[in-house]
């Protein structure tokens, strides 16, 4: 199992020095997420102040952008980090692509399938030559030497997605090289949905389940006193709640016992009430759905807790102080060697 930091894409000035400082600590890899900055460019960023450090976007946003223009910038990230880079893809939701990249949303699932194809056969033209693909949303046939960026010395980049219910789960088991599990993935949820519902989707395109990668992220609360557990566990409580407020979500909420937790979020939302958003969030929520521990035994107790399912773990709030990235960093070695 491979250790992962998550960060907002920041000034691009500053990204060389925490792609270094991730290597240094300890990390596989640097895994940049999408809001008021772009994925891409913080990846190309550390590809070139850290070589050897593993990249990935998770996620970035794909309906704003061409499957065919997705696939070159994936393709020149992948060469620059010398076969290191994952494109992790998702939908985001309707407001967002409606409202603010000013695209189409319409079958979003089927979508992103014929979107990660897409990228795939833009992948086979860089090094044939030829383009061929026609997909229920993506028709592209064309490609001349000029607009191909050509062959590479490295393997096409692994194109990972975001899922969260069981379609997009099964779609992704079918089509992609990996799936991006949701942060409130808790076990019980990685047991019930995502390893059997990937599994039916390898299945059916007549895959190995394990060549499908499972990234999870994983929420922690550590500290070796109660003061510094009461900070982490405040912060986590915020992060779940922001989570927890999309009704696409629910589910996962009410399986795992604590049902109208969504609604009881939203109601504090709609009333513009950030503080009692996150108290909706209790103790029992967050033992279930974060992983509380002193530092020796944090690397255990994630092992004991993700090693039989995830592919790649994630680590939510890893970035803070430099001695507190630092201690994670140990604790990712730890992972990573077990």
């Amino acid at each position: 199992m491979q250790v992962d930091v998550m960060a907002l894409p920041q000034q691009l000035g500053k990204t060389g020095e925490l792609a270094r400082s991730t290597q240094d600590a300890g990390f596989s890899g640097l895994l940049f997420t999408e809001a008021g900055r772009t994925a891409y460019l913080s990846a190309a960023v550390a590809s070139q102040a850290a070589p050897g450090l593993e990249l990935s976007t998770g996620v970035a946003v794909a309906f704003p952008r061409s499957p065919f223009v997705t696939a070159a910038t994936a393709w020149e990230l992948q060469e620059a980090s010398g076969g290191r880079f994952r494109l992790g893809l998702g939908t985001q939701v309707r407001t967002h692509v409606v409202r603010r990249y000013g695209v189409a949303f319409e079958h979003p699932g089927p979508r992103l399938r014929d979107y990660v194809l897409a990228v795939k056969a833009c992948f086979a033209a860089f090094r044939t030559g030829a383009l061929d693909h026609h997909g229920p949303f993506y028709d592209l046939d064309f490609i001349t030497p000029q607009w191909s960026p050509g062959p590479i010395d490295v393997p096409d980049p692994k194109v990972d997605v975001a899922a969260v219910n069981p379609w997009m789960l099964r779609m992704a088991g079918e089509v992609a090289d990996g799936v991006h599990v949701h942060p409130l993935g808790e076990p019980g949820y990685l047991a019930r949905h995502v390893v059997p519902k990937v599994a039916e989707g390898a299945a059916a395109a007549g895959r190995a389940p394990s060549e499908i990668a499972i990234i999870v992220p994983a929420m922690t609360i550590v500290g070796d006193s109660d003061e510094e557990r009461d900070r982490e566990r405040d912060l986590v409580r915020a992060s779940l709640s922001f989570y927890g407020s999309t009704p696409n979500y629910a589910f996962i909420w009410d399986e795992a016992g604590f049902e109208g937790t969504t609604a009881r979020i939203r109601e504090k939302q709609k009333a513009g009430d950030i503080a009692g958003m996150a108290a909706q969030i209790t103790d029992e929520h967050l033992a279930h759905f974060a992983t509380e521990s002193t530092w020796d035994d944090l690397a255990g107790k994630l092992i004991d807790k993700y090693g039989p399912v995830a592919t790649r773990l994630v680590l939510y709030n890893a970035l803070g102080d430099t001695e507190r990235f630092g201690r994670y960093g140990e604790v990712a070695r730890q992972i990573s060697a077990g």
